[in-house]
């Protein structure tokens, strides 16, 4: 990377600032079906296996856009992509907040999804592109720091605030912001420090999209990171962005706002813990075996919830908050799918890592509601239905294995040595 100026060198925190300001949005946009699972259960008078494919919604738009996303930060360049989000997420959220019926709440959902599914591949090619290539996952796990402040806000905030103001009223609020973060984006943001000084964007030879992408793919090395990702991202995003107050609820006995606060746990330890296993990753100069510890702590904690045991409640917080930390681990999967390829390929490598992870919500959120319906006894709650142990054991197991198989995956990971290892033929 060319020495930058001092303008070029303020200029790119105040670009990443706003960056991940819109990552924050993105992540409270993500996880906020959680928070209000049992409003919504009501608000639509639908079944758990109809909820499911509501908050799925989100993610399977998402993982559609992720390779589309990364040939476009590749190639249009993050500032527009990241413009055009902001307006298509705000369209959404406003929809979704008036939604009288479950099917605009769908389409409502559905624009969301499209909309803030740019912004992290986005931020991964401006990061790229504007700092050392050694301090990429240590910046990495700074912005996931700053975005899980949205999943935070996810838990108990929007809990609370949804019980004051209506759970519609939040929604079109955060329509609001996305159009005024879309301004901003335009103002601040360039694609590269020579867009910055006056230069034109750097030109990406479009002709070779297809084999770029066809290269990301044919490389082996990159599939482990994917299926890490894959394996842990999806079991959290399958869990933490739906069913985990419900379960909380149902199986412990637990009040919301006790429940929401282990949601929260979870959310800040895992915002805690990006930032402090990138860092440590970039210090010892290693991915897998960072990797490998926290994916099997990961495991552990989900075969403890899977078995449902009653435990005290500083012990279930604990429980959570390290639930948190080691998910945490997963943030290294970019870096990982990053450095066996291309550097002038990082929004693609990075797209098809990360493509996992949001296919797994998008398709076991449903079924883990669809199996749960099966184990229903019939017993209603305020308006939604409720589930016991046996219904939620089965649910939970499929998340479970989900987590396995990602812990599994990190043993054929490439060690790269934080560095590009990617040799051309």
């Amino acid at each position: 990377m060319k020495s930058l100026s001092p303008a070029q060198r303020r200029s790119r925190w105040w670009i990443l600032g706003v960056v991940a300001v819109t990552y924050v949005l993105s992540f409270f946009q993500r996880f906020a079906p959680a928070g209000i699972a049992q409003d919504l259960a009501a608000s639509f008078q639908t079944s758990a296996a109809s909820l499911g494919v509501l908050a799925a919604t989100y993610f399977y738009v998402y993982t559609v856009m992720q390779i589309p996303t990364g040939i476009l930060a590749d190639t249009l360049g993050p500032r527009r992509i990241l413009v055009l989000g902001c307006l298509i997420g705000g369209i959404g959220s406003f929809l979704f907040g008036f939604a009288p019926t479950l099917d605009q709440a769908l389409m409502g959902r559905t624009l969301v999804g499209l909309g803030v599914s740019v912004t992290f591949i986005a931020m991964l090619k401006l990061v790229a592109v504007w700092f050392e290539e050694n301090r990429f996952a240590t910046l990495v796990g700074v912005c996931m720091l700053i975005g899980n402040l949205g999943s935070v806000l996810a838990g108990a905030p929007l809990s609370t605030l949804a019980q004051i103001t209506g759970w519609r009223g939040v929604f079109i609020g955060v329509g609001a912001v996305s159009l005024v973060l879309g301004v901003l984006c335009w103002i601040m943001v360039r694609d590269s420090p020579q867009q910055h000084e006056g230069g034109s964007r750097p030109v990406f030879d479009r002709t070779v999209v297809i084999s770029g992408l066809l290269s990301v793919i044919r490389n082996r090395a990159t599939w482990p990171a994917a299926l890490v990702n894959t394996g842990m991202s999806g079991s959290f995003f399958t869990f933490a962005g739906l069913w985990a107050t419900p379960y909380l609820v149902q199986v412990h006995g637990l009040s919301r706002a006790v429940a929401t606060t282990h949601l929260s746990l979870w959310f800040g330890g895992f915002a805690i813990g990006c930032f402090f296993i990138g860092t440590i990753s970039d210090r010892l100069g290693r991915r897998k075996p960072v990797l490998i510890v926290t994916s099997h702590v990961f495991v552990a904690i989900w075969l403890v919830l899977l078995s449902c045991i009653t435990m005290p409640l500083s012990l279930s917080y604990a429980l959570f908050a390290l639930l948190g930390l080691s998910t945490a681990g997963f943030s290294l999967t970019w870096a990982c799918a990053k450095e066996v390829n291309p550097p002038l390929l990082s929004g693609m490598s990075t797209s098809v890592a990360n493509m996992g992870g949001f296919m797994a919500g998008a398709l076991l959120q449903p079924l883990v509601g669809w199996v749960m319906d099966r184990g229903w006894q019939g017993a209603m709650v305020s308006g939604a239905r409720f589930y016991d142990v046996a219904a939620w054991q089965g649910g939970v197991l499929i998340v479970t294995l989900c987590a396995a198989m990602g812990a599994a995956a990190t043993w054929w990971l490439v060690e790269t040595g934080c560095r590009n290892i990617w040799k051309s033929d």
